[in-house]
C-alpha cells in the first residue's frame, strides 16, 4: 500500500470536497445527526432534513424534551424511521446520563442507542479527532479496487479485510478528515459504474485502475430475491367525513407512524376480502368495502409493495386498537399533522386534493 496515500487523498480532498453543511460544525451533536441521518440516505435528500431538524432541535436537550410524534413528523419521508426513533431515546440517555454531552471514547458512545461501529467511528473521529477508520460501501468500492481484492464483498472475510486497511491506512494526525475524505472519493470520484480515474488522486497506486478492472471490482454476488407484498388497507370514513387512522407500535417497524388499517393478502382470498378481514381482526369492527380509491408501488430495504386502499364504512361494530397503540378519526385539515409512512403519505397528498364534504358524498 502506497505511504502516500493519506497524503494524497487529503490534499485532493481539501481543495475538491463539496460544501455540506455538517462539514462547517465541530458541534459533536450536529455531527451526531449528520451522520445518523446519512445512513443509507443520499446526501442530497439529507440535507433539508438536516437542517428542519437543527432548527426544530438545536441541541441535545431539546431533542430530548421534545414529543416522539414530533420527531418523527420532521422525520416523514427519510425513512428507516427506526433511526428517528432511536435518535430520540438516545438523545434522552445524553442528556440525563452525560449531561447532554456526547461521549468521546468508544464503549460509552457504543452504549447510546443506535450508535454502532460505523456511526462511533465517524463521530469519534470527526468530532474529536480519534483514531477510528469508518468503512462503508464507498469506502468498500474504493479499498478493493486500491488494493485489487476480488472477493464477494458480502463475505465477513472481505469486510474485516477492508476494515485493517482501512485502519492502515487511516491519517492518524487528521482521521477526521481522511475518513470523510476517502467516502467523499468514493461519492464523487470512484462511483459503482464509469468512475473518473482520471482525476482519482491515488490513482497510480490503483490495482484496479492499472489492470483495467474496476469494472468487476468490487465483486457483489447476486442478492436474494425480493419479496412483493400484496397489501389492503381501508380508508375508513364516519358520518360526519373524518378519516380512522391507527398508530404502529413502537417495537414493529415504521413503529410510532400512523397509517390507515390494513395487511398483507393471504393467497386464498381476494384483496377486498383481505381489507375486510385485516379491518375485524385489528378494528374488531364489520366494514362494506366500496370502490378501490388508489394502487400503488413502494419499495422497502428488504421488500416490496402493491398497496389496494379502499374506500370503507363500518357497518358492525365499534373500532377499538386491537393491534395498534391508538386509533382517531381525523380530518383532512388535520391530518398533516400526523407523521405517516410514505405509501401512506402518497394516498393522503391525492386525499387532500378533496374536502371534508366530498368524504361525506362518500358515504351518499
Amino acid at each position: 500500500m502506497s505511504e502516500f496515500f493519506a497524503e494524497d487523498l487529503l490534499q485532493w480532498y481539501h481543495s475538491e470536497k463539496r460544501d455540506l453543511p455538517w462539514r462547517r460544525t465541530d458541534d459533536p451533536y450536529k455531527i451526531w445527526i449528520s451522520e445518523i441521518m446519512l445512513q443509507q440516505t443520499q446526501v442530497n435528500t439529507v440535507i433539508p432534513y438536516y437542517h428542519r431538524f437543527l432548527e426544530a432541535f438545536p441541541t441535545v436537550h431539546d431533542l430530548a424534551e421534545a414529543d416522539q410524534q414530533q420527531v418523527l413528523k420532521l422525520w416523514e419521508g427519510l425513512g428507516y424511521y427506526s433511526r428517528g426513533r432511536n435518535l430520540h431515546q438516545a438523545a434522552k440517555m445524553v442528556a440525563e446520563k452525560f449531561d447532554g454531552h456526547l461521549p468521546d471514547n468508544y464503549d460509552e458512545i457504543t452504549s447510546v442507542k443506535g450508535i454502532g461501529p460505523y456511526s462511533a467511528a465517524a463521530i469519534l473521529s470527526i468530532a474529536f479527532n480519534k483514531n477510528y477508520a469508518v468503512v462503508d460501501g464507498n469506502v468498500i468500492r474504493v479499498l478493493t479496487r486500491y488494493s485489487g481484492i476480488k472477493d464477494d464483498i458480502r463475505s465477513a472475510k472481505v469486510k474485516n479485510r477492508v476494515q485493517e486497511l482501512a485502519d492502515d491506512l487511516l491519517s492518524k494526525t487528521d482521521p477526521g478528515n481522511f475518513n470523510q475524505a476517502i467516502m467523499e472519493l468514493g461519492a464523487t470520484v470512484c462511483s459503482p459504474k464509469n468512475p473518473s480515474c482520471d482525476v482519482c488522486p491515488v490513482s497510480s497506486n490503483c490495482v484496479a485502475f492499472q489492470t483495467a478492472e474496476t469494472d468487476v471490482i468490487p465483486y457483489k454476488s447476486k442478492a436474494k430475491k425480493v419479496p412483493h407484498h400484496q397489501i389492503g388497507v381501508g380508508l375508513i370514513v364516519n358520518d360526519i367525513g373524518e378519516l380512522l387512522i391507527a398508530l404502529r407500535p413502537n417495537d414493529v417497524m415504521l413503529g410510532g407512524l400512523w397509517e390507515f388499517p390494513g395487511g398483507k393478502k393471504e393467497k386464498s382470498e381476494s384483496i377486498k376480502q383481505t381489507v375486510s378481514r385485516e379491518l375485524k381482526e385489528e378494528l374488531g369492527v364489520q366494514v362494506e368495502v366500496f370502490d378501490r380509491y388508489q394502487k400503488l408501488k413502494h419499495a422497502y430495504s428488504h421488500f416490496k409493495i402493491t398497496l389496494h386502499a379502499y374506500w370503507c364504512k363500518i357497518t358492525t361494530g365499534e373500532p377499538k386498537p386491537k393491534s395498534s397503540m391508538e386509533i382517531k378519526w381525523v380530518s383532512l385539515s388535520e391530518i398533516e399533522q400526523y407523521p405517516f409512512p410514505k405509501a401512506n403519505k402518497t394516498l393522503i397528498d391525492g386525499l387532500l386534493k378533496l374536502d371534508d364534504q366530498d368524504l361525506k358524498n362518500f358515504l351518499d
